[in-house]
């Protein structure tokens, strides 16, 4: 569909003016990261490292994202492993209770996550679980699984049952199979379906904060910083992470994008 010039150009204004809403206070951390700043003056022949230098000497903000990365790589492997094996289950299990297990699957995601925090703590309270970092990646396990199972779901429903059968008519067993087979064709979804969990679970801060015990998060470490203010090597938190995002992202499409 073509729109007539005038059309053309208010949309694209549009979008850029929506792109500059959007992206234009992380430009300015980015920006700022490289200068001293003293209340709302900046001193623009200050440009070095220093406050990347103060941020790795900030002892909490590195024990927090530590703590952070251990989350997010325990919640990965659990939530694609669990995920693949549920799936694999739905698609070829041929039980009568698939839709009940679907349900149970997806419903802590649908649900607000201060239900399924508040569900998890008086679980662990009652079953005598103390709340540790492994008490948070249970948490944000529950809550990425269904995006996770759903994912490689899809893509175990698009292959061809031709595959599988010529596998077994071959003599291939079922553990062989799922080896050769399957699993080169779900590799590309479980990498796209992890990166979406890391994601969700390096953001989460409610249920971290309803099932975690004394070890914070990043996002807990920063929300507790709300009541006293930010202090600028904050800036430079955020710039590592746009960076550390942005590559992730090239690697990841580079290793789901379809060989030539």
């Amino acid at each position: 569909m073509t729109f007539p010039w005038p059309v053309a150009w208010a949309l694209r204004a549009f979008a850029g003016l929506v792109l500059v809403i959007l992206y234009g206070p992380l430009a300015v951390a980015v920006v700022l990261s490289f200068f001293d700043q003293t209340g709302t003056s900046v001193d623009w022949s200050s440009f070095g490292l220093q406050w990347y230098a103060k941020l790795f000497a900030n002892r909490g903000i590195g024990e927090a994202l530590v703590n952070t990365f251990i989350v997010g790589a325990g919640t990965v492997v659990t939530s694609v492993v669990l995920g693949t094996v549920f799936a694999l289950y739905f698609q070829y299990g041929g039980s009568p209770w698939r839709g009940l297990h679907r349900a149970i699957i997806v419903t802590p995601f649908l649900l607000p996550p201060i239900v399924t925090g508040l569900s998890l703590l008086i679980f662990f309270r009652e079953v005598g679980v103390p709340r540790s970092l492994l008490t948070v990646v249970i948490g944000h396990t529950l809550l990425v699984l269904a995006l996770v199972y759903r994912t490689i779901l899809q893509r175990l429903q698009s292959l061809s049952p031709q595959l599988i059968e010529a596998s077994y008519d071959l003599g291939a067993t079922r553990a062989y199979t799922f080896r050769r087979v399957l699993l080169p064709h779900l590799a590309s979804a479980a990498v796209a379906a992890g990166v979406l969990a890391f994601a969700l679970s390096f953001d989460e801060t409610l249920i971290t904060l309803l099932v975690t015990g004394s070890d914070n998060t990043l996002p807990l470490r920063l929300w507790a910083m709300v009541r006293t203010g930010f202090t600028p090597d904050m800036n430079a938190l955020i710039t590592l992470i746009l960076a550390a995002t942005a590559a992730l992202s090239v690697a990841v499409i580079s290793l789901v994008r379809p060989q030539p």
